[in-house]
């Protein structure tokens, strides 16, 4: 498992462009075959994929890194299907998860193992991992059931929905927030104006992004912004104390998904555009 360390707003605002993209962006997810993991220290999440070609994997648990004799000894987990049918099974139940399908899995859960319905057009599971106290039964959510919001304009290039699938209102959890965004075509900008929330740590995991298309990831202080080129189903870590918006040079899709001090989506500090540097 992969450890990446926190680094400060003071220190952020040094780094050259290199520096940024090994400090933020995870562009080694979605390998067939593999599990990949990330530990950041960012609120201790753990950011992951799961490509199940011909065998199916398992959830493996690195003592070292996070302590514990299983995974979800500590811990719960969002799983995001953004490929082809696949099988996520939790303590021998399966559960079948379609394209834009999620299944939350509580803490205590020993086994979790990852299964594609077609091994030679595998799903590609998303995976994001918060701490956790309590625990909260294995729910899957739907795309009909993700709660939908409807954002923005054509006017203003940002003309989006935001499906809801782990928040207070939908999938319970003990920490993890969780969810996904579609732009309509013709548009390219997501969460702006934009804001922090320095109670919770967010990361986007942008996918549907064309091949000869990029989106340039937006972050740091309102006012000292950077930002990170990215391209399709790759993450960003965004600190507590960083903005996070994005434009790209077509519509996309992200999956956002947060974890900290509570699970209300609407918790956040805007930042007006006039305020940005």
């Amino acid at each position: 498992m992969e450890i990446r360390f926190q680094s400060s707003p003071a220190e952020t605002k040094t780094m050259d462009t290199a520096r940024l993209r090994q400090e933020y962006l995870i562009d080694t997810l979605f390998q067939e075959g593999k599990i990949e993991l990330v530990y950041t220290h960012v609120d201790r999440l753990i950011v992951g994929s799961a490509v199940p070609t011909k065998e199916p994997l398992f959830l493996p648990t690195d003592k070292k890194v996070i302590g514990v004799d299983y995974f979800l000894e500590r811990r719960e987990i969002g799983v995001l299907n953004i490929g082809p049918k696949g099988i996520v099974t939790v303590d021998g139940t399966d559960y079948e998860l379609d394209t834009k399908e999620c299944l939350y899995i509580g803490k205590g859960n020993k086994e979790v193992w990852f299964k594609s319905a077609d091994p030679a057009n595998p799903a590609r599971f998303y995976l994001l991992s918060t701490t956790a106290h309590a625990s909260y039964p294995t729910v899957k959510v739907t795309a009909d059931q993700a709660e939908p919001t409807h954002l923005g304009s054509i006017e203003n290039s940002n003309e989006r929905t935001i499906y809801k699938y782990i928040h207070a209102k939908g999938a319970q959890s003990c920490q993890l927030v969780m969810g996904l965004t579609e732009l309509k075509p013709g548009n390219m900008w997501n969460t702006m104006p934009s804001h922090v929330h320095n109670r919770r740590s967010e990361v986007y995991l942008y996918f549907n992004v064309k091949d000869d298309a990029v989106v340039f990831h937006m972050m740091g202080e309102p006012t000292e912004t950077r930002h990170i080129v990215v391209r399709n189903e790759q993450a960003v870590i965004s600190p507590t104390w960083s903005i996070h918006s994005g434009v790209g040079t077509s519509n996309y899709s992200f999956i956002w998904g947060m974890g900290g001090e509570n699970i209300d989506y609407g918790d956040m500090d805007p930042v007006v555009t006039t305020d940005l540097r």
